[in-house]
């Protein structure tokens, strides 16, 4: 068997500064993503763990170290004396660097499902490495990424909203991410931190975005066409709209009753 891959990527080119990926169907039959890189590529499978291994029968590491929290809860009654060893904690690291190849990935094709359970999947690796790790420096070793995979999160619910032309609530959902990444700094006592966070740049630059293709109330506007009519002494057109605005807060006040009578 000839293990050479230059023909493959011979017909694959690499883009140096892009993210080159794409979606195939497996030998086994399975869908598969593979990552260009600019010396071969990277394939992950596309459910279950990336690499497609089943570790201690089960989906993950962390769903493995799930199931002992639990049946430790439910020996002792509470958490308290649970521990990951610092081996346990370097192999969730580990296994959490494939899930972020597979969510960017899934990013980069507009599978943003798929990137919000991989991203919200880490996001629980890190929470449970910061809570039971044995040793301090792996409760925090994940955590300068948290802003990032966050921010990830944020921006796959968003675009899953505006897919759905739900811009209010894709804009809510934004905020959201903000708010949580700020309060990260808050938590670690470095909320100045966050004025160099380009995590957070990236959402509020989002937040612009959405706030230009919101629809205008209607009294907003009329408002701002009777400001431009006075700055520019058109005192006619300025009467004009302020029938327009009364009219339109008159509607406004009424119950729909009311209008259904009048």
């Amino acid at each position: 068997m000839n293990y050479d891959i230059s023909s493959i990527l011979a017909k694959w080119q690499h883009k140096p500064g892009e993210v080159t990926v794409r979606c195939i169907t497996g030998c086994d039959g399975r869908p598969k993503i593979q990552m260009r890189l600019d010396l071969g590529l990277l394939q992950m499978d596309k459910e279950g763990r990336p690499d497609g291994e089943r570790p201690y029968g089960c989906e993950s590491l962390l769903e493995y170290h799930l199931s002992r929290l639990e049946r430790y809860k439910q020996t002792n009654g509470v958490e308290i004396g649970f521990e990951l060893s610092e081996e346990q904690c370097r192999a969730l690291r580990e296994e959490a660097v494939m899930y972020y190849y597979r969510y960017l990935s899934l990013f980069i094709m507009g599978q943003y499902h798929q990137v919000v359970q991989d991203t919200k999947r880490n996001l629980d690796v890190f929470d449970l490495c910061r809570k039971f790790a044995a040793q301090e420096v792996d409760r925090l070793a994940l955590e300068q990424y948290r802003p990032y995979v966050l921010m990830m999160n944020t921006r796959a619910r968003a675009q899953l909203a505006i897919q759905e032309n739900k811009l209010l609530e894709a804009l809510e959902i934004c905020r959201e991410g903000i708010n949580s990444i700020k309060e990260f700094f808050e938590q670690i006592s470095r909320p100045k931190l966050a004025q160099q966070c380009s995590e957070l740049a990236i959402l509020q630059a989002l937040c612009e975005d959405l706030k230009q293709k919101l629809p205008l109330d209607p009294t907003e506007v009329l408002h701002a066409d009777l400001a431009k009519a006075l700055e520019g002494e058109q005192y006619e057109k300025a009467a004009e709209l302020r029938d327009k605005l009364r009219n339109l807060n008159s509607s406004n006040s009424q119950s729909p009753h009311q209008k259904s009578d009048g």
